[in-house]
């Protein structure tokens, strides 16, 4: 075997995503997602594999096409799949038998369908759709010709736009059940609202959806979960308002219903919870109200294209059930009883980006990832926690590059709390030299780094640099108080916890160089790699993403900052002197640090104003300063941006650290 080289920019394109495992009902298959980047295309095209568990053998692909297939969904007998496909121009529902070969496509309408649902008796696929006012699911000619024709954009409300998706065109997201055989379609939803399609009653008689149907939308920022009889279109509301629901399915007694969710006790810091809604009773209780762990997947990469989160898989017996948890910088699995029994089934230093059962107690399929292993699937055995090995997508790559596994660090703070991360070292290090820093920050605040794959940072440590990366005050997975720690407190104790971090690595790692330390961050980790830098001079270089320089600003072009604002800042628009004592361009005169700005044309998050405001101000005062704009890039361009530009965007990053550091 050749020896390894060192990983460069341009290995993104050897990286391959496995995402969004499906166990068929007997336990026996598995289908599944992988996607690759086209570099000639300049795009991404995902397509289906199958896997045998027992006995385990070699995937084979189900489509093979060029487009982005994904999405699939076991039949209930196991004969077919249903799966959304791009290959005739938008996202379109297709049925696949592998044995009678070429899929078969059942939806047509131009603004195409996604998060297919099988009913319970296999006649039938619930779907959504985006409908305008007045339009049917026959409408297509019609619809197309509206499309091509420019006209100007009538604002009456404050929820017109989303990071992602752009500005909103008038339509909202219905729900509609196919008849297979027939391909007749009934429309399910109707009004001015969005719903989101979350499951079919075992007697097939019920969907359940997640929707705010508030009379004042633009001021309801929470989300239900309501019953939908299909024959006769009733709806019930099954949370009353009380937050934000989702990830409710059925268990296979049809006598209760599981959900995901909280009631905003500390707004969006607030961790999420399981609820069980008995049906019988009409009563819904919380399982882990004092579970101090956060249900669900809030661990941070850059590579995997299509995560699916699983939410809650309920076993046959009707009585236990499957989740994932986030949990000191680790998401892992666990195992719930309607009784609030709570067990762990895989523990250990990864991260669990998919995971599926086909409602079998014994055995699962989980998609894991490291920090020096991109993400494969393997086969867990539920009583011992073994994991066997089920997919090789990245063996070529891992087989090729140098990759460094992350050391996991604690310390505590000047206030004394405990503070978890990691330190990335240089790849193929120098003996004896001292080497250059670079301080990750996330973005949230309230998300979390974890042990997981992160391109960009060994791209890091294979330039010879370290890397630090922390979880401060704000991160979800270390309870509670500490998650909610950080609103109302942007920059304090927070930015606090960051620089005690670096400084116990510069004292416990002698091969660090104190006097070459830079800082990146993007989205609230740009706003805080701002902020740093106009606190401190100890950064020699800084980059700054997707990023936050003016809070007063920020509130009125944000896609849903002036919500966020509010309740992660604890201030309004009213609150003056607070927004900009808390605005990093406030303190512009004070930067002394070369800074390089990245930031997304078409970013609705933290719009790119926010960029050209800093870049002005350094500029004027004659700083060192660099404004890239990455065309038709969104707020998470660097994880699914056109490849090019995400290569680019990690040419420009390291290629700043190269010339300062």
């Amino acid at each position: 075997m050749s020896a390894k080289t060192r990983l460069q920019a341009e290995d993104l394109y050897k990286l391959k995503s496995v995402v969004d495992p499906q166990v068929s009902l007997d336990g026996k298959r598995c289908l599944f997602v992988v996607t690759e980047i086209d570099e000639e295309q300049d795009t991404y095209r995902s397509n289906l594999y199958c896997a045998a568990i027992d006995p385990k053998s070699e995937p084979i692909p189900w489509t093979f096409t060029h487009d982005r297939n994904f999405s699939p969904r076991w039949s209930p007998d196991g004969r077919s799949a249903c799966f959304i496909s791009n290959r005739s121009g938008n996202d379109q529902l297709y049925i696949i038998n592998h044995d009678e070969g070429e899929a078969r496509q059942l939806t047509f309408h131009p603004s195409g369908v996604d998060s297919p649902v099988w009913s319970p008796d296999g006649t039938r696929i619930a779907f959504q759709i985006a409908l305008g006012q007045g339009e049917s699911l026959q409408d297509r000619e019609e619809r197309k010709q509206k499309q091509e024709k420019l006209v100007p954009l009538e604002v009456d409300r404050m929820k017109y736009k989303f990071d992602g998706k752009g500005l909103w065109d008038g339509r909202y997201t219905h729900i509609a059940v196919m008849d297979i055989t027939s391909g007749d379609m009934v429309q399910i939803t109707n009004g001015d609202y969005d719903y989101q399609l979350q499951g079919w009653s075992p007697d097939g008689q019920h969907l359940t959806i997640a929707a705010d149907l508030s009379d004042e939308p633009d001021f309801s920022f929470v989300q239900d979960i309501w019953l939908c009889h299909l024959e006769t279109k009733a709806i019930t509301n099954l949370t009353h308002r009380r937050g934000i629901f989702g990830s409710a399915v059925w268990s296979p007694d049809g006598k209760k219903i599981a959900m995901i969710g909280h009631e905003k006790e500390c707004e969006y810091a607030t961790f999420s919870k399981i609820w069980i809604y008995d049906i019988l009773e009409k009563k819904l209780a919380c399982l882990t109200a004092d579970w101090d762990v956060t249900v669900g997947d809030y661990g941070l990469g850059d590579i995997q294209q299509g995560i699916v989160k699983p939410g809650i898989l309920w076993c046959e017996d009707s009585c236990s059930f499957y989740f994932t948890a986030t949990n000191r910088g680790n998401v892992l699995v666990y195992r719930g009883t309607v009784e609030g029994q709570i067990n762990p089934v895989l523990s250990g230093r990864q991260h669990v980006y998919g995971f599926s059962t086909g409602m079998k107690a014994e055995r699962a399929v989980v998609a894991v990832s490291k920090p020096d292993f991109p993400g494969e699937l393997f086969v867990l055995d539920t009583e011992t926690g073994k994991l066997e090995q089920l997919t090789h997508v990245n063996e070529a790559f891992l087989e090729q590059v140098e990759l460094t596994d992350a050391e996991p660090i604690q310390l505590q703070t000047r206030d004394d709390r405990e503070l978890n991360g990691w330190i990335l070292k240089p790849a193929l290090p120098d003996e004896g030299q001292k080497v250059p820093l670079i301080v990750e920050i996330h973005g949230g605040p309230h998300l979390m780094y974890s042990n997981t794959y992160v391109h960009q940072f060994q791209l890091h440590a294979s330039k010879g640099y370290a890397v630090l990366y922390i979880n401060p005050r704000g991160s979800v997975g270390y309870g509670q108080k500490f998650a909610d720690a950080a609103r109302g407190d942007y920059g304090g104790k927070d930015y606090e916890d960051i620089m005690d971090a670096v400084d116990y690595v510069l004292d416990r790692y002698d091969f660090l160089d104190p006097a070459r330390i830079g800082v990146t961050g993007n989205s609230y980790g740009g706003f805080m790699t701002n902020w740093m830098i106009g606190h401190t001079n100890r950064f020699k270089a800084a980059v700054t993403v997707g990023t936050v320089s003016n809070w007063i600003s920020e509130y009125g072009v944000s896609d849903i900052s002036y919500d966020l604002i509010e309740t992660g800042m604890k201030a309004s628009l009213q609150d003056f002197d607070i927004l900009w004592e808390k605005s990093p361009l406030a303190y512009a005169d004070r930067i002394e640090t070369p800074l390089l700005i990245l930031h997304g044309e078409q970013d609705l998050r933290c719009t790119i104003e926010q960029g050209e405001q800093l870049f002005i101000a350094l500029k004027r005062q004659r700083k060192t300063v660099k404004f890239i704009r990455f065309p038709k890039s969104d707020h998470l361009f660097l994880k699914r941006g056109k490849p090019s530009l995400r290569l680019s965007y990690l040419k420009h990053l390291y290629g700043w650290f190269d010339q300062y550091l």
